[in-house]
């Protein structure tokens, strides 16, 4: 079994263990603070085996240690361990230098999302188009500025000038994720819909929306450098 697969059921054992409610309270009552088997018991009022049993999986998972009393010997205290906790999120997509937005046009979804890359990261960001548009759609350099977005009104291009072969390309749109099957296929798809097939206001707000959201979900996972 891989690293990546001994990860994943590492996880798997820590989603496992919190799924009963017990044991979800006894990591709720030691979030804050130790406490030994007994003084759980009495605080969640449940009989002292039950709680032992309950210990025994948070353990197993590695949520929980033990340790002895420096008072009294005899008395064991529990610890939650907050990195296990941690271990609970997607292991980061390590090696990323640049990410790429791809829509079709791009034209309101890729360069939107490119420009929340970049005030977000600081990182290096570009977007691009399976068929792109002469500029970007007016709506969205309007939603831009009303975010304080720098956003190039003329700034489209077409996926092949822009790709290169260590981008990270998020498709924003389904029709790139599916007519990308070359080697820019892309590595995430959001199903972000059109704004312009509404063409309002409200869409291309409700879009910026959509793609602040996924852009600050990905953010954190993303480590630069190295091989991916």
């Amino acid at each position: 079994m891989d690293a990546e697969n001994v990860s994943l059921a590492g996880r798997a054992r820590i989603h496992a263990a919190l799924g009963d409610p017990a044991r979800l309270a006894i990591v709720d009552a030691l979030t804050l603070g130790d406490a030994s088997p007994g003084e759980i018991a009495r605080a969640l009022d449940m009989p002292t085996n039950l709680v032992a049993h309950h210990v025994k999986v948070l353990t197993d998972a590695g949520l929980v240690t033990k340790g002895r009393s420096e008072g009294d010997r005899r008395r064991t205290y529990l610890r939650l361990r907050p990195a296990a906790l941690v271990a609970l999120t997607p292991p980061p997509l390590a090696g990323v230098d640049r990410v790429v937005f791809v829509c079709t046009h791009n034209s309101a979804r890729s360069p939107l999302a490119a420009a929340l890359w970049k005030r977000r990261t600081h990182g290096a960001a570009a977007s691009a188009g399976t068929k792109p548009a002469a500029r970007v759609h007016p709506r969205a350099v309007a939603v831009a500025r009303r975010h304080d977005l720098d956003l190039d009104p003329t700034g489209t291009a077409h996926v092949d000038d822009v790709v290169r072969a260590d981008d990270l390309v998020v498709a924003v749109c389904d029709n790139a994720h599916e007519d990308l099957t070359g080697p820019a296929r892309p590595h995430l798809h959001w199903s972000v819909p059109d704004p312009a097939r509404i063409d309002t206001d409200e869409a291309f707000e409700a879009t910026y929306a959509e793609l602040a959201d996924r852009v600050d979900r990905l953010a954190p996972t993303v480590a630069p450098g190295g091989t991916r």
